[in-house]
């Protein structure tokens, strides 16, 4: 069982960066793929980036590759999304995702706006 709780959304304006948080508790974190998806208004919950249990593999959606980037710190069970060069097109509530044998876990989401 994992409990996930993301930080560090807000506004910003374009061409600014923001960075998320997802920290999670329980034991099972660093034996868990994470990944974030973000849901803009009126559309689909869509993938955005995903970094395997050691940190070392990363896979990024088109959108964002080359403008974001995931990581993640076993020791404090979290995991990041550095945002840079955002867009107003990125505005979206982002959700940090757990991968593990039971299932999938969700946070509550962090509302990420972007102004041009």
């Amino acid at each position: 069982q994992l409990q996930l709780v993301e930080s560090g959304g807000g506004l910003v304006q374009a061409g600014g960066s923001l960075r998320l948080s997802c920290t999670a508790s329980g034991r099972t974190f660093s034996s868990s793929a994470m990944g974030w998806f973000r849901q803009a208004p009126g559309k689909e919950r869509e993938f955005v980036a995903t970094i395997n249990r050691s940190g070392a593999f990363t896979y990024y959606a088109v959108a964002v590759k080359g403008q974001f980037t995931i990581s993640r710190d076993n020791a404090k069970n979290t995991v990041y999304l550095q945002m840079n060069s955002l867009r107003p097109e990125d505005t979206a509530v982002y959700y940090c995702n757990a991968k593990t044998i039971p299932g999938d876990f969700w946070g509550q989401g962090t509302q990420v706006t972007v102004s041009s």
